[in-house]
């Protein structure tokens, strides 16, 4: 069985496919913007050109053009190939990548909007110990760490924190795997992390 994994939701896009949860072949780049132009050319150089019969996309939080951008693709994708598609949160793939082989507690540091950062916990378990907050330098920077700090925004963090940060910075595909198996969803609703900007008009 192959399972092809799509990531999108930073500036990394990211594909990986896999064979009986073996890697087979993966592909990592750093764009900033320009998910929608690379990503399918990414998936169309992978062998078969990454056809599986499962297919996992990030849900978020991250980039909102981005995380839309994968979730298209892997819909349309899982729809022709007739694949089941499953999401999984991005800031869980980076605590997985964080904690490796160790069983320690990672929390987990992302560029958010409007220049906050997206912050959560995550126990030696691997399992999310809150939910994602956004909140401003300041007020993450107010929070205890329990364990290594990775992501995006680990390094500012740290800083802050005069701690020594992971080297794991971004989420990347070829690492899906890692993730545990509660972590995905059959909802391929995006995760903000935030609430809209925009709002209804009041009566």
């Amino acid at each position: 069985m192959r399972m092809l994994a799509i990531e999108t939701a930073t500036e990394a896009c990211s594909v990986a496919l896999f064979e009986d949860g073996a890697l087979l072949d993966s592909r990592h780049e750093i764009l900033g913007r320009g998910h929608a132009e690379r990503l399918v050319p990414m998936i169309a150089e992978l062998p078969d050109k990454g056809r599986a019969e499962e297919i996992r996309v990030s849900l978020g939080p991250g980039s909102f053009t981005g995380v839309r951008i994968g979730l298209a693709v892997a819909r349309a994708l899982g729809i022709a190939w007739r694949a089941q598609v499953r999401g999984y949160p991005t800031l869980a793939l980076v605590a997985a990548m964080a904690r490796g082989d160790d069983a320690v507690p990672v929390t987990v540091c992302m560029t958010g909007g409007h220049g906050e950062w997206f912050v959560q916990d995550f126990g030696s378990d691997g399992r999310p110990m809150d939910d994602v907050a956004s909140l401003a330098p300041e007020l993450a920077s107010a929070r205890e760490l329990p364990g290594v700090l990775a992501g995006s925004k680990a390094e500012e963090l740290a800083t802050r924190k005069r701690v020594a940060p992971s080297a794991i910075r971004l989420p990347e595909a070829r690492y899906v795997l890692n993730l545990q198996p509660d972590s995905l969803s059959e909802s391929l609703t995006p995760l903000y992390g935030r609430p809209p900007d925009a709002k209804l008009p009041g009566r």
